[in-house]
């Protein structure tokens, strides 16, 4: 069938992508999987490519783009080479959104214009030990001095992806206690400098795949934030949260149908290569089969994934929408991957392959951005249920 949802610019971008990866990514991949990051001039680099500008306004050194496919092209480059770029993709897709949408005059003049060099790497603090899902649970404080100069930041984060390398990092913290009837009352959004006294950086934390996302603790202790860093009014911090969810599971989903993908075309071309009884694996039927079964779910995914992002640039993507893309593309790609793996036999569990890497990498996605079963239960309300 044929695909309409790129143009002719998103296939050049595709094409200068393609070639940034095989020169500056794929020499050196092997080197940032057993480090555990990628290292953080790397982000420069992506700063120079203009990775990082498409979406931001002109005005501040950006494309002025409006649109989510260069980011999905970049997803399914970054898959069909078997790597990811760190913790930038936190960058661009969480916290990129936030600032666009909350952050004053002056703020997007200071913010900005580093966010789109990589001189400022950014990441997004919510989840907390011991809260999980339950946002609305966050035990993390911040006061507003009696001066009204800052606020006193205390408390934890965990699961931070990109916590490592950032320069600011986007903490929610409860600046109010949550009242009676409403628990998601009282949590603020701010632009935390994490070069501020009492800001710390805990474990880098050891994952089971994405090993070359920088994922982290962070601690908070008498951290002295400036009332000028509030991103958006106060209390309201719940209400922008849900705001850009619909763009993360998105991405989610869409990450998740390029890496099912890619995983076809791993274990199509090993089954080629590979001889076992004097024959190709190719060459037996359950091979063909298995292959057949996948490519026919990868198309399925593909075409949830398109309509998800022609809604989603049009801004007609609902958050019911938005958690079905990701529970259907997620479990496609969950099931995909594991098949492809099993047509490589012992070789698949091995990390030097990328079919490995791709099997550890994306097992996430049905926890983060919300886990499947959450997925699920949005749908239902949808549905009335």
């Amino acid at each position: 069938m044929r695909r309409t949802v790129f143009n002719e610019d998103h296939e050049a971008f595709r094409e200068t992508l393609r070639a940034f990866i095989e020169a500056e990514v794929v020499p050196v991949y092997d080197e940032w999987f057993a480090a555990g990051q990628a290292p953080r001039d790397f982000y420069y680099k992506l700063g120079e490519l203009g990775i990082f500008g498409i979406n931001v306004p002109e005005e501040f050194g950006g494309a002025g783009l409006d649109t989510h496919k260069f980011e999905a092209v970049l997803y399914e480059e970054t898959a069909r080479a078997g790597v990811n770029f760190g913790g930038s993709g936190v960058h661009v897709l969480l916290a990129l959104p936030y600032i666009k949408m909350l952050a004053s005059d002056e703020q997007k003049k200071r913010f900005l214009p580093k966010f789109v060099s990589g001189e400022e790497m950014w990441a997004l603090a919510m989840t907390e030990p011991g809260t999980g899902s339950d946002v609305a649970g966050m035990k993390t404080t911040a006061k507003l001095s009696e001066d009204g100069t800052h606020y006193v930041l205390n408390g934890a984060k965990t699961f931070i992806t990109g916590g490592v390398h950032a320069d600011r990092v986007i903490v929610c913290a409860r600046t109010s206690a949550p009242s009676e009837d409403d628990r998601r009352f009282g949590i603020s959004l701010f632009a935390v400098d994490t070069k501020a006294e009492g800001y710390s950086i805990g474990r880098k934390l050891d994952k089971l795949g994405l090993r070359t996302s920088d994922t982290a603790e962070l601690a908070f202790v008498d951290v002295k934030v400036p009332v000028e860093d509030l991103l958006g009014e106060e209390g309201k911090g719940f209400y922008y949260l849900g705001h850009n969810l619909a763009s993360e599971r998105w991405g989610i989903a869409f990450g998740a149908y390029a890496q099912a993908a890619a995983a076809v075309r791993f274990a199509q071309q090993y089954v080629t290569d590979r001889t076992v009884f004097g024959k190709p694996v190719a060459h037996f039927q359950n091979t063909k089969f298995e292959l057949a079964a996948c490519q026919a779910e990868v198309d399925a995914a593909q075409a949830v994934a398109d309509r998800a992002l022609e809604a989603l640039d049009a801004g007609e993507l609902t958050p019911a929408e938005a958690a079905s893309a990701k529970l259907f593309c997620t479990e496609v790609a969950h099931r995909v991957i594991d098949r492809c793996l099993q047509l490589h036999g012992g070789y698949g569990y091995m990390n030097e392959y990328p079919i490995a890497r791709l099997y550890a990498d994306n097992r996430v996605n049905r926890i983060y951005g919300g886990t499947s079963e959450i997925m699920k239960s949005i749908i239902a309300k949808s549905m009335g249920l």
